[in-house]
């Protein structure tokens, strides 16, 4: 499975996973929302800018996903802390994550810098920041 996944361009999250200073993606929410138990390792991240430039920048093979049942603040930030160096997140970043009922960490291998592409995102409504898009030769422009 294919996935468009949203970068915090503010907090260079895609130059951080080029230079290796992190190796892992994180998601979360009060429910189980998107990717919770729909990321699984071999799946293919493609990676954009949350910056409305709209180009598909990378590529990352998916090594391994950690989907948290419903946890406490104090444990879900038990998590997020036990692995800060994968994620290497900003103070707005951790703020955002860190204690969410829910999280997704998935930890990538393989970054690959693309070509930049642009995609079509007209069938996808409300843009979140991750969409599965089961193959993204279907979307390129």
């Amino acid at each position: 499975m294919d996935h468009v996944v949203y970068l915090d361009a503010k907090a260079n999250e895609l130059e951080l996973l080029l230079s290796k200073q992190k190796s892992m993606l994180i998601r979360g929410a009060a429910g189980r929302k998107m990717p919770h138990g729909r990321v699984f390792a071999g799946d293919v991240l493609y990676l954009i800018n949350n910056n409305a430039e709209g180009l598909i920048l990378a590529r990352v093979d998916v090594k391994s996903v950690i989907n948290s049942e419903k946890m406490s603040r104090e444990e879900s930030i038990a998590l997020v802390d036990s692995h800060a160096n994968q994620l290497s997140l900003s103070k707005k970043q951790y703020d955002r994550w860190a204690g969410k009922r829910y999280l997704v960490l998935i930890e990538i291998d393989q970054i690959t810098e693309l070509d930049p592409f642009p995609i079509d995102k007209s069938g996808y409504g409300n843009m979140d920041d991750w969409l599965p898009v089961e193959n993204i030769e279907k979307l390129r422009i």
